[in-house]
């Protein structure tokens, strides 16, 4: 009979604890902003504005991403669009909220905001598809 009451204390214990480790308010407000990030900065349109991002979980971000236009940017990053929580992109005066996206397709010199929440840590790249041996890539650290 003691025995079933330590179980319960355990259990109950443990409740306690783990409900205290949870984060506090809406992670998804009050977002950090990133330094833009920019594809094609070069004459020849392959270089990108920024080589590396530092981010941790459990912090929002806000990213603004553009495309100078000077090539076609499909802009793809599996592990990345996989290990992020997004709230929104915003894009062409409008916000577009899911939760998957699969790559973001610059034709022309436009322009695309996302607000997202890393939610695994590890290493993510995002890629201009076809380019990346152009070195047309950024990567994201996730702590």
């Amino acid at each position: 009979m003691i025995s079933n009451y330590l179980k319960v204390a355990v259990v109950a214990s443990a409740v306690v604890v783990s409900g205290s480790t949870l984060a506090a308010g809406n992670l998804a407000r009050k977002c950090i902003k990133l330094p833009e990030l920019v594809f094609g900065i070069d004459e020849a349109g392959f270089a990108v504005s920024e080589s590396e991002y530092n981010i941790e979980t459990g912090k929002c971000y806000s990213l603004e991403i553009k495309s100078t236009g000077k090539q076609e940017y499909a802009v793809e990053g599996e592990g990345f669009f996989r290990n992020m929580w997004f709230r929104k992109i915003e894009a062409g005066g409008m916000e577009i909220k899911a939760t998957h996206f699969v790559e973001l397709e610059f034709e022309d010199e436009a322009e695309a905001e996302l607000y997202f929440v890393p939610i695994v840590a590890g290493s993510y790249d995002l890629v201009a598809g076809g380019l990346e041996h152009k070195g047309t890539k950024t990567t994201f650290n996730v702590k």
